[in-house]
């Protein structure tokens, strides 16, 4: 089991990467409480069972993928306990099947290194560089659970504050399978 800090409101003292910091000024910006711990390093949803006790929240899975040409790319969250299928992925949108896109595109397109991969990276991208895709059970929960864009924070926000203030105030129009 890895390690959590208490519960906490406030950004932490030093930003570890562009993103995290972008994620609290956000926040701030758009006046969006929040509650966030620091953890070890989680890398896999395993990891993620303390982080989920500690926030009272179900952590979301965020994937990162490609269609076979890694020209089309797609950042997909979903229920964290909630098997990813490619061919359901692909038959709900519309399109071939996917994969993982490559690791090192992790940081070159979204800020973010493995295990750190969030919606959040929508608020330093262009929609052109990749599809946000969300699943439905993650937007009808009341509270929405993932990291800042590093692997030793991760927060709980309103998924009603992410669907109606932060993703509007990227170009980032997401669709819902």
């Amino acid at each position: 089991m890895i390690w959590t800090s208490e519960v906490m409101h406030t950004a932490p003292s030093e930003f570890k990467t562009p993103l995290e910091e972008k994620v609290f000024s956000t926040l701030k910006e758009l006046d969006i409480p929040f509650d966030r711990i620091d953890n070890d390093p989680a890398i896999t949803m395993e990891d993620c069972e303390a982080i989920d006790a500690a926030l009272n929240v179900k952590t979301v899975k965020t994937l990162f993928l490609c269609n076979r040409q890694q020209t089309q790319f797609y950042l997909y969250v979903t229920p964290g306990d909630k098997p990813f299928s490619t061919k359901d992925f692909g038959h709900a949108l519309e399109i071939s099947r996917v994969s993982f896109a490559p690791v090192e595109m992790l940081q070159a397109r979204l800020g973010t290194v493995l295990g750190a991969t969030t919606v959040f990276s929508t608020l330093i991208c262009k929609p052109g560089d990749y599809r946000l895709v969300i699943d439905k059970c993650v937007a009808d929960a009341p509270w929405y659970g993932c990291t800042d864009g590093t692997t030793t924070c991760y927060m709980r926000i309103s998924t009603k504050d992410l669907l109606s203030k932060i993703l509007p105030s990227t170009s980032f129009i997401p669709t819902f399978i």
